[in-house]
């Protein structure tokens, strides 16, 4: 077995995957509202396929103020439950309403020449996710000052106006401090990228894209940038090609087929299946450890994605919103939402990035494979090294990653499938991170299994850890790293813990162990 090294603390790598983790925890929940946005403006503004006016009168307000405030919300409550996303929720609409006013003096001192535009609004997601977390951290500070010293009978009075007054102060703040600084981010990067696609050269944006997603850089570049930006560019054109510039998924597929044909030993025999899950399930992290075991397989990724991005740019092709995850049928959907034409160029995108990174990778997979084989013969885990390099750069476990450390077998980490359940076992969830995923597969493949053994009447299903509740479920599926988070949350439920979502032996057991309830309570 491979030891994980052990976590670095400091550095400004590490800095910067904390901070890219964090905002991904405030976009990633507000998904489902951005593709329904999406969805709303690719149809019916004026470029779109079914022009309608009163229906595109959502589009406007949804990206200028709910989207901010759902982010803002979703912040403040990461920090510091509901009293935090209340005073975040408020406080962007300081910063919303500051950075109206801001452009419109600007527009108005600066009339446009004739037939030019006017600046147009910014829309404070940026500003959300400085202001969320801020003004929850700022109550969750007063809070702590005068805890236990309220007389009772004046909890509620104290609670009430407090929050209230820091959520107008932390407004105050938006309006005269974030508005201008968020304007001026989003005015310098905005045109750095508007330059990059004029001239051509979004292309060269991979070369810091791909290498930055193998070492769990590229939450901050996507979820600070890339996405305020594509949803500007979607409330006018009803698309763009921001969103694919992370999220397509044909890189890492051309890199997991070239291992699947060109690879030794268990990079090989695992390649395959780590292509489904990467491809279909838009879980990328799971091709990382392959790029990490050749480093020089980072070339072959960037000329894959550029290639890709290059595709998308001749046709003009791009998203009506953020594929998250970025598997092929995420994709896929918010592609066909502009159109037949432009679905089937994006799908080419991902079949030339893909085509390309296979073609580069493979030609370093084979000047090196009597060497690898060579290493394979002596005993060398160069797999197993590489998902630990990869475990540490991401700086915490993942069941992604240790599915692929091989192992599926169970470890006993809080009560087992074994334990006599009380009453029949009739919700079943699996729990992860993000609550999508790997998880989703596995509840996919257990209720496969459940349904096969004639059980009926049970619900199998999956959610982020951060969402269970003591009653969520009688029984809770977790990867072994989550579990004592799990059994925390909820104490009184069965917990079984697996190392691979996709294939563990427990849950036969499970299966086993619903049985056997539902028999007891016949009895």
């Amino acid at each position: 077995m491979t030891a994980t090294p052990a976590q670095r603390k400091g550095g400004a790598r590490v800095a910067v995957q904390k901070f890219g983790t964090f905002l991904s925890g405030m976009i990633m929940p507000n998904i489902p509202a951005l593709i329904a946005w999406g969805i709303v403006t690719a149809l019916f503004i004026d470029v779109g396929p079914l022009p309608n006016a009163d229906l595109a009168s959502i589009v406007g307000p949804t990206i200028h103020y709910l989207l901010p405030i759902l982010i803002a919300g979703t912040g403040g409550r990461m920090v510091y439950d509901t009293r935090g996303a209340v005073v975040g929720a408020f406080a962007v609409m300081g910063a919303i309403a500051g950075s109206d006013v801001l452009i419109a003096a600007f527009n108005e001192a600066n009339p446009p020449a004739d037939g030019g535009a006017e600046l147009g609004q910014v829309h404070m997601f940026i500003g959300a996710m400085i202001l969320g977390p801020l003004s929850a951290w700022v109550m969750k500070q007063l809070d702590k000052l005068w805890d236990g010293k309220v007389k009772a009978g004046f909890e509620m009075l104290v609670n009430m106006f407090s929050a209230g007054i820091v959520a107008f102060l932390m407004g105050l703040v938006g309006f005269y401090i974030v508005a201008p600084v968020v304007n001026w981010i989003m005015s310098v990067v905005g045109g750095a990228v508007g330059w990059l696609v004029e001239t051509g050269l979004l292309p060269i944006a991979s070369l810091l894209i791909e290498p930055a997603k193998v070492f769990f850089l590229n939450n901050a570049i996507n979820h600070g940038v890339l996405t305020p930006l594509g949803t500007t560019e979607v409330a006018v054109d009803g698309k763009s090609i921001l969103f694919l510039l992370e999220a397509n998924p044909g890189p890492g597929l051309g890199l997991l087929l070239a291992f699947s044909i060109f690879g030794v030993g268990a990079a090989r025999a695992t390649a395959p299946g780590a292509a489904i899950i990467q491809f279909a399930g838009g879980i990328h992290e799971v091709y990382f450890p392959y790029a990490l075991m050749k480093p020089t397989l980072i070339i072959a990724l960037v000329l894959g994605g550029a290639s890709g991005v290059a595709t998308n740019m001749l046709l003009g092709t791009g998203l009506a919103g953020p594929a998250a995850p970025g598997s092929i049928f995420a994709v896929g959907a918010q592609a066909a939402l502009v159109g037949v034409p432009n679905l089937l160029g994006v799908l080419l995108s991902v079949v030339i990035a893909a085509g390309v990174t296979f073609l580069v990778a493979a030609i370093i997979l084979r000047a090196s494979r009597r060497r690898d084989l060579e290493r394979e013969a002596a005993g060398e885990d160069a797999l197993g090294a590489a998902v630990a390099q990869t475990t540490a750069n991401k700086g915490r476990e993942s069941e992604h990653l240790s599915n692929l450390a091989g192992g599926g077998a169970a470890v006993g980490a809080g009560a087992s499938a074994a334990a006599v359940a009380a009453h029949p076992i009739d919700r079943i969830v699996f729990a992860c991170d993000a609550g999508m995923g790997s998880s989703a597969m596995g509840a996919s493949v257990l209720r496969s299994k459940i349904k096969k053994a004639g059980i009926e009447g049970v619900e199998v299903t999956n959610i982020a850890i951060a969402n269970l509740q003591p009653s969520t479920a009688d029984l809770i599926v977790t990867h072994r790293d989550l579990t004592d988070r799990a059994k925390q949350r909820t104490p009184d439920a069965i917990h079984v813990s697996v190392e691979n979502f996709m294939n563990s032996p427990k849950y036969d057991d499970v299966v086993a162990q619903v049985a056997a309830s539902r028999e007891t309570q016949a009895r």
